[in-house]
């Protein structure tokens, strides 16, 4: 168990611990992309397209962050385990969003599927040090290959919460 001091340090290296609460990220990792299939599969082009509020992203804009995200992630992970202790890329996700009216939504969903399964046969293929291998965040600190995997685990949490929200609204 955790002491409180690990559970901040943990906060602050993956801000979205509290969206994984304990689950397994590699069962996250693996469900998520038949979850979101299943929560856009019927909806509509409108409904995929609206926005909840203003300066709030539509399920679209989600799923070209999620496929972005994926991507920034296949790079973090595979730069940790090529490299010695590397600082890897923060980026700022509302200036990548400002081209996000390009994309449509399968074409997202597709991009995110694929390399979502590519990364996760990288991380079926890690090793115990491997998952130990340092990485340092620039704004978060050092980390390891886990912390990233618990890291896009979260995220998925977070955004398929959004997601749900949004369809259900739909």
């Amino acid at each position: 168990m955790p002491n409180g001091r690990d559970t901040v340090m943990l906060m602050e290296l993956n801000p979205y611990a509290k969206f994984l609460a304990g689950q397994d990220p590699v069962r996250v990792l693996t469900t998520t992309s038949e979850r979101l299939h299943a929560l856009t599969a019927t909806l509509s082009g409108s409904q995929v397209n609206h926005a909840p509020a203003p300066g709030k992203w539509s399920l679209r804009e989600i799923l070209a962050h999620l496929a972005d995200c994926e991507l920034v992630f296949s790079f973090r992970l595979r730069q940790t385990l090529a490299e010695d202790h590397p600082v890897i890329q923060p980026f700022e996700q509302d200036n990548w969003a400002e081209r996000y009216a390009a994309y449509d939504a399968a074409p997202a969903l597709a991009l995110f599927q694929a390399a979502r399964d590519w990364n996760l046969r990288l991380i079926a293929g890690a090793t115990e040090a491997d998952r130990q291998r340092p990485t340092t965040h620039p704004e978060r600190g050092t980390m390891t290959f886990w912390t990233i995997v618990e890291t896009m685990a979260g995220h998925d949490i977070n955004h398929l919460q959004q997601i749900e929200r949004l369809a259900a609204s739909a």
